[in-house]
């Protein structure tokens, strides 16, 4: 297993917390400012909104009556797994992928933990049509997916 050594690696330990710290004062800053529900019109086809998501991405099982135990082991496992790639890898590239990923799974961890549901505010719409609304943490996650895939797909390298 590669070594991780701080000293090498404190940008993208900088960059793990302050994501974290960003997502989490957004995330504050929406509480105390807005109601549940409660939607301000920043630019045309971005809102700022104020919702709770119980599920996973994007809404995907969002029911606060779901055993919220189960959700938060299965998301401690992902973490612990992204963790484990983390140390095992060598390549910068995807060290800084995965921790685009583990800052914002840590930051919606937290909120699982503290509120029982995760807090979401970016609403992007176009007419009618809104994109189910997210957070920091959430571009964060989606981001370090993509970079994940485009290491994988186009630098042809395997995790």
């Amino acid at each position: 297993m590669a070594k991780f050594s701080i000293k090498k690696n404190i940008s993208l330990i900088i960059i793990f917390f302050s994501i974290i710290l960003f997502d989490q004062i957004t995330k504050i800053l929406v509480i105390k400012n807005f109601q549940l529900y409660e939607s301000m019109s920043i630019f045309p086809l971005f809102n700022l909104t104020f919702v709770v998501n119980y599920g996973f991405a994007f809404g995907f099982l969002n029911n606060s009556s779901l055993n919220q135990i189960i959700v938060i082991c299965v998301i401690f496992s992902i973490i612990a797994y992204f963790l484990y790639l983390l140390f095992k890898t060598q390549d910068q590239f995807f060290r800084f992928s995965l921790i685009l990923v583990l800052s914002g799974a840590v930051g919606n961890f937290i909120d699982r933990v503290i509120h029982g549901f995760v807090i979401d505010f970016i609403d992007i719409y176009l007419g009618s049509y809104h994109w189910p609304a997210f957070n920091i943490a959430d571009s964060s996650i989606t981001l370090g997916f993509i970079l994940i895939m485009f290491n994988i797909l186009f630098l042809n390298k395997k995790i």
